[in-house]
C-alpha cells in the first residue's frame, strides 16, 4: 500500500513539474517577452498613392482608323494591299477600270481644245470690227455684236476648262490611294468585282495607324467623381504582362454607358510613347489612375490603423513588447498606407491585426 502511494505522489509531482516548464516557455521572466504572436510594421516615411481601378480597352484615336473606298464605280482592276501590311500616305492601293473616265477625259480636253480655238477667231473679229468702226464702216449694232462673239467665246473656254478638270479629278477617282500611314487591317473588296458607288463609298479596306490608339477606361459611378483630366494611369494588358504602360487622363466623357445595371464612364487615356511594344485595338487593359498622394509622409499600414468611439489610435509596441494603445491623427490614406500627422514616430513598431491583449 505505501508503495503504490509514493508511486502516485511521483506522478503527481512530474505532472506539475511538466506544466511549470511549459509556462516557463510561454512566458520567460525578465524584460523580454514573447511578440510572435504579433504582425508588426516600422513606422518611416514613405510616398502615399491613392488609384482609381478600371477595366478597360484599347481603341483607335479619331482618325487613326479609315475605312478607304471609292467615289467612283466600275470593276476594281487591280488590288496591292494584303491583310497586315504596312502601307504608307499616298501609297497607291487599289485601281478601277479607267477606260470610261479616260473617254470622258479625252472628250473634255476636245471640247476645250474647240472653244480656244472659236475664242481667238471671235477676238480676231472683233479686232477687224474694232477698226472698222473707228471709219463708220459698220454700225454700232454690228459692232456690239462681234463685241457679244468675243465675251461668248472666252465663257465657253471657261466652261470647257471647268469641265476637263471635272473629267480629271473623276479619273483621278479611280486611283485608290492610301489617306494615312498604318497598318491593312481588313479587306473586303476582290479584284473583278463591280463597285458602285451611290450615296455611300464603297469600301475597298480599313487601315489602322497603331501609333495613334488611347485607352478607354470604364470607370464606376462611385470613382468618377476623383478622376480628373491631367491625372497620370499605368496599365497593363494580357499579351506583355511583365510590360507597364503609362499615359494620362485626356477625357472624360459624359454620357454614362450602362451594361447589368451597372453605370461607367469613359475614361480616355493618351497612351505615352516609348514603351517597345506594339497594341493592337480591342486589347483588354487593367488600369490604375493615380489620384493625389504625399511624399515623404510618416505613415503607417492601413491595417494598424483602428477607430471606436472614442477616436482613431493604433497599438504600438512598448520597450518590453506590450501593445500599448495610442490615440494617432491620421491625414491622407492611400491603398496600402496612411499618413500620420500626430501619435507616432519614425522608428517605432505598430502592431497589424488583432490584439489579445493590451495596456492604455
Amino acid at each position: 500500500m505505501k508503495k503504490i502511494t509514493l508511486t502516485l505522489s511521483l506522478t503527481v509531482i512530474g505532472v506539475l513539474g511538466g506544466w511549470y516548464l511549459t509556462a516557463e516557455e510561454l512566458a520567460p521572466s525578465g524584460t523580454e517577452r514573447d511578440t510572435s504572436s504579433f504582425r508588426t510594421a516600422e513606422v518611416n516615411r514613405r510616398d502615399i498613392g491613392s488609384t482609381v481601378l478600371a477595366t478597360g480597352v484599347i481603341r483607335p484615336k479619331i482618325g487613326a482608323e479609315v475605312r478607304v473606298g471609292s467615289r467612283a464605280s466600275g470593276i476594281l482592276e487591280r488590288l496591292d494591299a494584303t491583310v497586315g501590311e504596312p502601307v504608307r500616305k499616298g501609297q497607291l492601293l487599289a485601281l478601277l477600270d479607267s477606260m470610261p473616265f479616260s473617254a470622258d477625259y479625252d472628250e473634255a480636253e476636245a471640247a476645250l481644245a474647240i472653244a480656244l480655238a472659236q475664242q481667238t477667231y471671235a477676238r480676231s473679229q472683233y479686232d477687224r470690227a474694232h477698226q472698222l468702226s473707228a471709219t463708220d464702216a459698220i454700225t454700232a449694232t454690228e459692232f456690239a455684236e462681234f463685241e457679244r462673239a468675243r465675251a461668248v467665246a472666252v465663257a465657253e473656254v471657261q466652261r470647257a476648262d471647268a469641265q476637263l478638270k471635272s473629267a480629271r479629278i473623276r479619273l483621278s477617282y479611280t486611283r485608290i490611294m492610301a489617306p494615312i500611314s498604318g497598318v491593312v487591317a481588313s479587306v473586303s473588296t476582290q479584284v473583278g468585282e463591280a463597285v458602285a458607288a451611290s450615296f455611300a463609298a464603297p469600301t475597298f479596306l480599313t487601315i489602322i495607324d497603331l501609333d495613334r490608339l488611347e485607352v478607354w477606361a470604364y470607370v464606376d459611378e462611385t470613382d468618377i467623381g476623383r478622376v480628373e483630366v491631367g491625372q497620370r494611369a499605368r496599365f497593363t494588358v494580357d499579351t506583355y504582362v511583365d510590360t507597364e504602360f503609362t499615359g494620362t487622363v485626356s477625357a472624360i466623357r459624359p454620357q454614362a454607358e450602362i451594361q447589368d445595371a451597372v453605370v461607367n464612364y469613359v475614361t480616355v487615356i493618351q497612351i505615352d510613347p516609348g514603351h517597345g511594344k506594339t497594341l493592337r485595338p480591342e486589347m483588354t487593359t487593367n488600369t490604375n489612375i493615380l489620384l493625389e498622394g504625399r511624399t515623404g509622409a510618416v505613415a503607417i499600414p492601413n491595417g494598424a490603423v483602428r477607430r471606436d468611439n472614442d477616436g482613431t489610435f493604433a497599438y504600438v509596441l512598448s520597450a518590453d513588447g506590450t501593445p500599448v494603445r495610442r490615440a494617432i491623427t491620421i491625414g491622407f490614406q492611400g491603398r496600402e498606407n496612411t499618413e500620420v500627422v500626430d501619435g507616432v514616430e519614425e522608428g517605432e513598431m505598430v502592431v497589424l491585426g488583432s490584439v489579445d491583449m493590451a495596456t492604455s
